[in-house]
């Protein structure tokens, strides 16, 4: 589903990525974890094209990301909140999303009904623009808009910081459900060991921009990655 190779990522003289190959393929749910500047939210950025590669390319479905369109509709993203349009009220910025993936008012309405639980009562009907949401509702503006349209694979960049306790488990969940019912291919990074472990079923480690672990998820993953991080 998506092929990287021969990735690099420098800036001035320094490799903040350098991945040789790497494949995820459809229907994974593939976890991605590091200590800061691991080089984890630059791998996304160059799989969502949003910078130029130094060198070596992603490929989604077999379209180069770099320079291409086709590829972004049937992906869906957050990363943080410079992909909000803060100068909108959340059903303002749910139906400008809508709209983009051919949404009727109806289908939008529908659509947000889904996660009225994860939403707590907290997101719609309060009147107020996005830039105004705490750091946590926003995350959810912008996790949820992801969700929109149906995507084939959908990528998350820590979803579950800022969220309270509640909405990290109804998040879990959702992501599951999405996953099972529609054969998502699910990219999520997150410094939560535990959440990232429960919920994919691959996991990736990188280190100053390498790859140092690749595994297949199973009971002793978390014991493992909590062994490496305490070094």
């Amino acid at each position: 589903m998506i092929t990287v190779n021969n990735l690099t990522k420098k800036y001035s003289s320094s490799t903040v990525l350098n991945l040789d190959n790497l494949i995820i393929n459809k229907g994974e749910s593939f976890g991605l974890v590091g200590n800061n500047g691991a080089g984890k939210t630059t791998f996304f950025r160059l799989i969502l094209d949003l910078i130029k590669a130094s060198s070596g390319n992603v490929t989604s479905k077999n379209i180069n990301v770099a320079g291409n369109e086709d590829w972004k509709h049937y992906t869906g993203s957050y990363l943080d909140e410079a992909f909000l349009i803060e100068f909108l009220t959340a059903e303002e910025y749910f139906d400008f999303i809508g709209k983009l993936h051919n949404m009727s008012k109806g289908d939008i309405a529908e659509f947000l009904n889904l996660y009225a639980d994860f939403f707590n009562e907290e997101i719609l009907g309060q009147k107020k623009y996005i830039r105004d949401f705490s750091k946590g509702n926003q995350k959810k503006i912008g996790i949820v808009a992801a969700m929109m349209g149906n995507p084939e694979i959908i990528i998350l960049d820590e979803p579950f910081t800022n969220l309270d306790p509640s909405s990290q488990i109804r998040l879990k969940r959702i992501l599951k459900e999405l996953k099972a019912k529609y054969d998502l291919t699910l990219l999520i990074s997150s410094h939560d060991l535990n959440h990232v472990t429960e919920v994919c079923e691959r996991i990736v480690v990188l280190e100053k921009g390498l790859v140092v672990h690749d595994l297949q998820t199973n009971e002793n993953t978390l014991k493992l990655l909590e062994n490496y991080f305490a070094v």
